[in-house]
Formats: C-alpha cells, sequence, structure tokens
C-alpha cells in the first residue's frame, strides 16, 4: 500500500517531466542531433534519470556559462526553481511513466526557401588535426537577397566543433585565388582581403538551434555574392564523412533594420607560459548610432573568461568559459549604442599547464580573442559607417 501510494503522488514522464525536456533539451538529446543520447521518450530517458538531475541542480545542463539574471537573455536555457523541483520529483521516483505519447519537437529545423551545400562531402580522418576546411559556393543571386532566418547543418554533428557561413560580396579580395569547389586550407591566409563587408550570416554552434531574426529584421546577401563556408573538424575516433548545408528563408518584405555581424577581435597577442590568468584587452568604437542584439564569445582550449562592457557597464559576464560550447547570447532587450560608446572585451587565459608561449592560430593549441557582435543598423546604412576604418583587429595588451 505505501508503495502504491508512493507512486500515485510522484512526478510522471509524461505529463510532467517531458514537457520540461521538450522546452530545455530536446534540440540536443534527439537522434541525429549533437548530444550523446536522445530523451524523447520513457524509455530513453529513464536510465539517465539521476544523471539528469544531478545535470540539471549542478548547473551544468542545460548549458548557460554567463553570470545573468533570470530573463536577462531572451535565450536563457536555465530551468526555473519549480522545474528542477519536478526534475528532482521523477528521479527519486523514476518508474512513474504516465501515458506515453509522441514528444513534440517544435521549430527544431527550418523549412527553408534556398539551400546550399558543400559540394562534395569532406573525409574526416578518425584521429589527428584537421585544418579549418573553407568551401566556396555561388549563391548566383541576380538580386540583393534579405534573410530572416538562417540554419547551418552538418549532417555529422560529432566531427564538428563548429561551423561559420560568410557572405563574400563580388567586390571583396577575400580568397580571390581560389575556386568554388574542393576543400582548401586558408592558414596563414586567412584574413587577407578580408574587408568589413565579409560578413558572418550564420554559424552552427553544438547547443544553438536555427537563427530566426525578429520582425523588421534580417540580414544581407548582395547580388552576386558567394558563401564561404569555414568548417572546424575534430576527429572523433571513427573515420567520418561530412556535408554541411546551409538553409535560408528569405524575409517577405524589405526590413527596416539590418543585423550586421562583426567581429571584435585582437591578432597580436601573446600567452606566456605557466601564466594562470593573463588578460588581453579589446576596444571597439561605434561611430554611429546602433545597437546590440546578440554576443557570442570565441576563444580555444585556454579561454578562462571573457566580460563585455559598454562604456564600463558591463553586457555579458562569462566567468566560465567552455570551449565545447560556443554559445550565443541575446540580450531580451537589444542594448542601444550612442554614437561614440565604446565596447570593451577583456579575455582571460589560463596557460599555466603549457610550458611554451600562445599566440593567434586556428587550431585548438592555439588561441583566438574574439567577441562576435550583431548590431542593428537600418537596413539602408553601410556598415562601415560604424568603423573609423575597416580594421577590426586592435586593442592594447597589459
Amino acid at each position: 500500500m505505501h508503495r502504491t501510494r508512493v507512486a500515485l503522488l510522484a512526478t510522471a514522464f509524461y505529463p510532467d517531466v517531458l514537457p520540461l525536456l521538450e522546452k530545455h533539451c530536446l534540440r540536443c538529446h534527439r537522434e541525429g542531433e549533437s548530444a550523446p543520447m536522445a530523451l524523447d521518450t520513457y524509455e530513453k530517458a529513464r536510465p539517465y534519470a539521476r544523471a539528469i538531475r544531478d545535470a540539471v541542480l549542478r548547473g551544468a545542463m542545460p548549458p548557460w556559462f554567463a553570470d545573468s539574471k533570470p530573463n536577462e537573455f531572451a535565450n536563457d536555457p536555465r530551468l526555473s526553481a519549480a522545474e528542477i523541483e519536478v526534475i528532482k520529483r521523477w528521479a527519486d521516483h523514476p518508474k512513474v511513466k504516465g501515458a506515453p505519447r509522441a514528444a513534440v519537437f517544435g521549430a527544431a529545423h527550418l523549412t527553408p526557401d534556398v539551400t546550399f551545400a558543400m559540394p562534395a562531402p569532406f573525409s574526416v580522418p578518425a584521429k589527428g588535426t584537421v585544418d579549418y576546411q573553407h568551401f566556396i559556393v555561388p549563391t548566383n543571386f541576380t538580386t540583393d537577397r534579405w534573410v530572416q532566418a538562417i540554419e547551418v547543418r552538418p549532417s555529422a554533428p560529432a566531427v564538428v566543433h563548429h561551423a561559420v557561413v560568410f557572405v563574400r560580396p563580388p567586390r571583396s579580395a577575400w580568397l580571390r585565388d581560389r575556386a568554388p569547389g574542393a576543400a582548401f586550407t586558408a592558414k596563414g591566409a586567412a584574413l587577407e582581403g578580408l574587408s568589413a563587408f565579409d560578413e558572418v550570416i550564420g554559424t552552427y554552434l553544438p547547443g544553438n538551434g536555427p537563427m530566426t531574426l525578429p520582425e523588421d529584421h534580417a540580414k544581407l546577401i548582395p547580388a552576386g555574392s558567394d558563401l564561404i563556408i569555414q568548417l572546424h573538424y575534430t576527429p572523433s575516433g571513427r573515420a567520418t564523412a561530412d556535408t554541411t548545408r546551409v538553409g535560408l528563408v528569405f524575409a517577405k518584405q524589405p526590413p527596416r533594420y539590418r543585423i550586421y555581424s562583426a567581429a571584435i577581435a585582437r591578432g597580436d597577442f601573446e600567452i606566456p607560459p605557466r601564466v594562470r590568468a593573463h588578460t588581453v584587452d579589446i576596444t571597439f568604437q561605434v561611430q554611429a548610432p546602433t545597437a546590440i542584439y546578440a554576443l557570442a564569445p570565441h576563444m580555444h582550449l585556454r579561454g578562462r573568461s571573457m566580460r563585455v562592457s559598454v562604456d564600463d557597464r558591463v553586457v555579458l559576464d562569462v566567468p566560465r568559459y567552455r570551449f565545447n560550447w560556443q554559445l550565443v547570447y541575446r540580450p531580451a532587450r537589444q542594448i542601444p549604442l550612442a554614437r561614440g560608446a565604446r565596447i570593451e572585451v577583456e579575455a582571460v587565459f589560463d596557460n599555466s599547464g603549457n610550458p611554451n608561449a600562445v599566440r593567434w592560430g586556428e587550431q585548438s593549441d592555439e588561441e583566438m580573442a574574439v567577441c562576435f557582435v550583431d548590431f542593428v543598423i537600418p537596413a539602408s546604412a553601410s556598415p562601415n559607417e560604424l568603423f573609423v576604418t575597416p580594421q577590426l583587429l586592435r586593442g592594447k595588451q597589459p
């Protein structure tokens, strides 16, 4: 009698727990996605009940590394205290199943108006180091296209650490010596000819879904542009082939605002050997009124923390940066910037276990100090209005 009574009072998986997993977890924890296990049925989730509880209580899942208050960021995936209590109750009595139903995944993927793909699969070896791979894909657009939503989707997410898709307009000199088609590396020349108009239009980052912009906001692909897909592959122990695709949804009408992505970065740093906390400072001053739509810190394995301030006001603090989770942080409200506002980025690196100095480079054992910032500008404006100079690798080193 006592056991039956406890079971009746306990939380059930399908009516109580599955809605929380749908809301917070199933974007990754489903078949074919980046997480190592699917959690969309009772049978799949039951063996992990206590692990789910422990990960939620530790704050390890869902991944979120900003020191922020609830509702400060629109895409904060963390569970509320009441939701955590539901997970705890079910983990204490995980035999309670409830009436089965199919999981609802929501808008996990886009239905694109057009899809572009790598011209051929890329073979990722079982082990070793793979230089960044680049693929040039012509759009053949004869008119300017405004993009409302974009999804970058690898066919083999287990070996894709991240992917970045650039728009290369017709007049850009960037990588013009390379032809569309086969994969190529650009180590040592990846920034040559790169201008403010060679913009990041989309990314694949584990833990982040498709990018869908608000009404009246869009990204621009000028007529005649190419897409340059840059992929960071990480071998998983098994030889794997990947074909990454880029899906675009076009705006139904010309937008009022353009989302323009810039890399606030610094490339001239050197992290000394055996130093636990080395700081690299970057300063960027906007030259026209604008607003911040989203921020995405990017460092490698020695990245320890990143803080972003606007005129001495902290707008993003990531005290526990994790290389394996390249998260985007989207403020609940756009952050307005007046002309002359200064964006300060403080990147801290831990090189304490390394007897060698570390400098800028693409590979994980090298480093980067970058914060990608999505700015909001009038649709009719040029991105150059934001800059004193298109050169973005700026800053001072302490």
